[in-house]
């Protein structure tokens, strides 16, 4: 009985470990996170087409599987190749490529195989939403993780792109997204990634100037860093008036965030510590892309309508 007690425990242990490993591979936070920008695209072109749900459950199977898998096979890859970088920085220490419980070649596959799996699986909604996906993953891929990120300081404008494409696949998978709103949301994922990076950035300046990573604060110091960051939210200031067909609420819950995410920025120049800013900086912007994006779901469900 004991005997059969401890290998049940290593098995466990084991299934844990590997749940670990591939958790921290697909860098889950960030996978989910790109995930609701397409469900939300997804969505609001239902609303926008009348659209019933019903008449698509396949599509949005299709859409939010296949993107998913080209997300993962790009945040795979991203991985794969900065390795060197990972055993460098603090918090990606634990990853299965530095820790070496899964091999780099084995790695390499899992991301062809996935970003293969979810273009073929994106194949079968619209040609449209596969270009979208394709313009994500390959910004992502090789202009910011093989080429930028070690390079210039631009490399997180670069990289938000590919975060910004999201929501128009979801719309693309049903309709056109040539229409205002997807259109705004990718302008407000763009900007949005922006400050946020940022906040990252200053978090874990040690650890990106030991990794010899040229992001803003590491080459150009905290205080243009903060400069840029309040200059970024404020662009976000005048979209919400371009989503009027959201409705006033939306307009209204969209236009608060952005007020007090503009205190939240002008607040640095007030307080003595900068990381500790940039980590309510960071805070508040996970919340506030969750509350605008779920807000947009919610104004838009029958009930309310």
């Amino acid at each position: 009985m004991k005997e059969n007690k401890s290998i049940r425990e290593i098995d466990e242990q084991h299934a844990t470990s590997i749940f670990f490993d591939l958790k921290e591979l697909l860098k889950g936070i960030v996978l989910i996170a790109n995930v609701l920008p397409v469900f939300t695209g997804f969505w609001l072109a239902l609303y926008f087409t009348d659209s019933s749900f019903n008449e698509y459950w396949d599509v949005f199977l299709l859409t939010i599987v296949g993107s998913t898998f080209v997300m993962a096979g790009a945040l795979i890859l991203n991985n794969w190749y900065e390795v060197d970088l990972d055993t460098v920085m603090l918090r990606t220490k634990k990853r299965p490529t530095v820790t070496g419980n899964f091999s780099l070649n084995v790695i390499l596959f899992m991301g062809i195989v996935s970003t293969l799996l979810g273009f073929i699986l994106l194949l079968f909604t619209t040609v449209e939403a596969s270009l979208y996906a394709l313009v994500g993953w390959f910004t992502y891929v090789v202009l910011y993780t093989f080429w930028s990120k070690r390079r210039y300081t631009l490399n997180t404008i670069i990289g938000s792109v590919s975060g910004a494409v999201t929501p128009l696949i979801g719309w693309a998978a049903i309709d056109s997204a040539f229409h205002v709103v997807p259109i705004m949301l990718f302008i407000i994922l763009f900007i949005w990634q922006i400050p946020h990076t940022f906040s990252i950035a200053m978090k874990r300046y040690d650890e990106y100037k030991a990794a010899g990573v040229p992001m803003l604060p590491v080459v150009h110091g905290f205080e243009l860093t903060k400069r840029q960051t309040v200059v970024y939210i404020a662009c976000l200031l005048p979209l919400p008036f371009y989503l009027t067909s959201l409705g006033t609420t939306f307009v209204v819950i969209a236009t608060i965030l952005n007020v007090i995410w503009i205190v939240v920025g002008l607040s640095g120049f007030i307080m003595k510590n900068d990381v500790k800013w940039a980590r309510i900086n960071f805070v508040f912007s996970l919340n506030y892309l969750a509350i605008l994006f779920l807000t947009m779901i919610i104004v838009t469900l029958p009930v309310f309508n």
